[in-house]
């Protein structure tokens, strides 16, 4: 029986994912030379450039064109699943307003997690610290203070212990925080951002939260998340409570939780 040509190619990206995602194929190896690969598999050029494209569509690998050539391997990361998911909700028009419910619901639950962790005081906490630190050190500048605090929410889901939680809430969390850096831009460049009364009032808020992460007060640093999410949310919506979610394609250097 003839295979044809795409599902030669289809079968090709299934085994080079099953290397990466097994980690046969480390984040940052290169793929073999095409010669190798044709050699391997016994598929035509088309199929096997066919099969390349789909994997860089997935995010798994980057291919370089020019002298260099060849393809860079890249391990699944939250922001290929974020990607991915903003091109589900972006294509059924969801509005932001839904993803920002979905994050002031479920965030408090993964800042319960962080607090109930008995290994808090060595592995969240440190981190956290060192975010807030940041978060404290930007506070006059509006994009990078955006950032860095941004980074606190994404880190109190990326150390919460729970794998499922860190790649699906952390997909999420990724989207927001391309809206609401682009909305701090775009405040900052018209004079709209909020002043530094409540730049320190958020500040406070983080103040508590790490306060009650360190004292295992689950229920506390959860109510504490929720109020606190109540009000930083909702500026980066402006008067375009509307504006659909849209998808912006895997920045590599990004968290991986």
């Amino acid at each position: 029986m003839q295979i044809h040509q795409p599902r030669l190619a289809e079968m090709v990206a299934d085994t080079l994912r099953d290397r990466i995602i097994t980690g046969r194929l480390k984040d940052g190896d290169g793929l073999p030379r095409q010669e190798d690969l044709l050699a391997e598999f016994n598929v035509s050029r088309p199929s096997l450039r066919e099969a390349l494209r789909i994997l860089e569509a997935e995010g798994l690998i980057t291919v370089r064109r020019g002298n260099l050539g060849g393809a860079l391997v890249h391990a699944p990361r939250v922001g290929n699943a974020a990607y991915s998911v903003g091109l589900v909700l972006q294509t059924r028009g969801v509005p932001m307003t839904d993803l920002r419910d979905a994050i002031k619901s479920i965030e408090p639950v993964c800042a319960g997690l962080c607090a109930a962790r008995a290994d808090r005081n060595e592995e969240v906490l440190p981190v956290l610290r060192a975010v807030h630190e940041e978060v404290v050190a930007a506070v006059d500048d509006d994009v990078e203070f955006t950032r860095t605090s941004r980074r606190f929410h994404e880190q109190l889901v990326a150390l919460c212990g729970n794998e499922t939680m860190i790649l699906v809430i952390g997909a999420l969390e990724s989207l927001w925080s391309t809206r609401e850096e682009a909305w701090a831009r775009d405040a900052s460049l018209h004079g709209e951002f909020p002043d530094a009364t409540r730049r320190m009032s958020g500040i406070r808020a983080h103040d508590r939260i790490l306060a009650s992460i360190e004292d295992g007060e689950v229920d506390r640093v959860q109510q504490q998340a929720r109020v606190h999410l109540e009000s930083t949310l909702l500026y980066a919506l402006g008067d375009d409570v509307d504006r659909p979610v849209a998808a912006s394609p895997p920045r590599q250097s990004s968290w991986t939780g």
